[in-house]
Order: C-alpha cells, then sequence, then structure tokens
C-alpha cells in the first residue's frame, strides 16, 4: 500500500528519511546534481530551481509581478513560494544564510557556481 505524505507525518517516512540521509552523503555539488538528475526528471529539476529563484528575489524584497516577469513563474507559484519563505519550516532562510555566511563579499541570490 501506497503511503502518502501528510503534513503531520511526512518527516518520519522511512522513504524520505533515507531521501535526506542520501543528500547529506553527497560530497560535492556535482554529486548532488547528479543524484537529482537521477531522481528528478527535467521538468522538475527546472520548477525546483525556478522556485528558489523565486524564494531569493522574495528574500530581496522584489514585488510579485516583477519576480513572475523575471523567473517566468507563475504569480501562484510565486504566492505559493511567498508563504513558505514566511510560514514553512524555515529551510529557504536557513540556506540563505548560510549562502550569505559562507560568500559575505555576494549578495544573496546572485552566487554562481561552475559545475564543469
Amino acid at each position: 500500500m501506497k503511503r502518502t505524505f501528510r503534513e503531520t507525518t511526512w518527516r518520519k517516512n522511512p522513504q524520505f528519511r533515507a531521501l535526506c540521509r542520501a543528500f547529506q552523503d553527497c560530497s560535492s555539488e556535482q554529486e548532488i546534481a547528479n543524484f537529482l538528475r537521477d531522481i528528478g526528471t527535467l521538468s522538475e529539476l527546472q520548477a525546483w530551481s525556478e522556485r528558489l529563484e523565486v524564494a531569493k528575489q522574495l528574500d530581496r524584497g522584489l514585488p510579485y509581478r516583477e519576480i513572475s516577469e523575471n523567473t517566468g513563474a507563475s504569480t501562484t507559484t510565486v504566492t505559493r513560494v511567498a508563504y513558505f519563505l514566511t510560514s514553512g519550516m524555515k529551510g529557504y532562510k536557513t540556506i540563505f544564510s548560510r549562502m550569505h555566511h559562507s560568500h559575505p563579499k555576494i549578495s544573496r541570490g546572485e552566487r554562481m557556481v561552475s559545475m564543469a
């Protein structure tokens, strides 16, 4: 029987926990990229990347419509990301803080990493 994720139990799901551990076991950006490509479709990778960029622009205070125009994301997606940015698990905020602290000379949302 397929288990459905629920808001109160998703963190305890053994398959989800194994997925989290798999990310922890990656030792480089290239390994993470390879793993993401193996588990996600190109459409999913694009959607996840788009959501992160939307969150970065929201964090910088840009208006929703401008973000939609900049990223190609729908205003519905921008609104959804905004909700999680302010009311979610604080995952975006944690990542942004780490990105900002590890590269203080680079403003949030502008860090580019080569995976060549």
